[in-house]
């Protein structure tokens, strides 16, 4: 399946070295269904959550509009067809150090209070995420309370 991501990212950009392409296309399709996870963890997903996913992104790669798209598009067929997180979040585990997971997780989080309120099961989601991720107890708190108050949400 990622081999099949990679060659539609191959198919967008330039040629370059085709290794770290590879690596860096794979790094950001990992974190996309990240976002995208927390974005299908209750019903009804709305622009907000999705502005939210397409947002976060922007803030973590250099993206253009259409290469954004597309990989929120790989993202959503990804989280869809994957039987589990692991392969996702021990990607970024062996490429992010934690304070660029620490940004990720805000991310999640805001992403989560997109349309104002969080509910249990992203909460849920949230928790796992970051447990998988390595992030500690009062980091994981701190993103939380820092996208809460972005958010305006009680």
């Amino acid at each position: 399946m990622l081999k099949s991501l990679r060659e539609l990212f191959g198919r967008l950009l330039p040629a370059a070295d085709a290794a770290a392409r590879d690596d860096e296309h794979t790094l950001q399709l990992a974190t996309a269904v990240m976002l995208v996870e927390v974005m299908h963890a209750e019903p009804g997903i709305g622009a907000t959550e999705r502005v939210a996913v397409i947002d976060s992104l922007r803030d973590t790669f250099a993206l253009s509009p259409a290469e954004t798209e597309s990989l929120v598009d790989a993202a959503e067929k990804a989280s869809h067809e994957a039987t589990d997180w692991y392969e996702f979040t021990s990607y970024i585990n062996d490429h992010f150090d934690m304070p660029a997971k620490l940004r990720m997780v805000e991310h999640m989080w805001r992403v989560a209070y997109a349309d104002g309120r969080l509910g249990d099961h992203e909460r849920h989601v949230m928790w796992r995420l970051s447990d998988l991720l390595h992030v500690p107890q009062g980091a994981y708190i701190n993103a939380k309370m820092r996208a809460k108050a972005a958010a305006g949400a009680q």
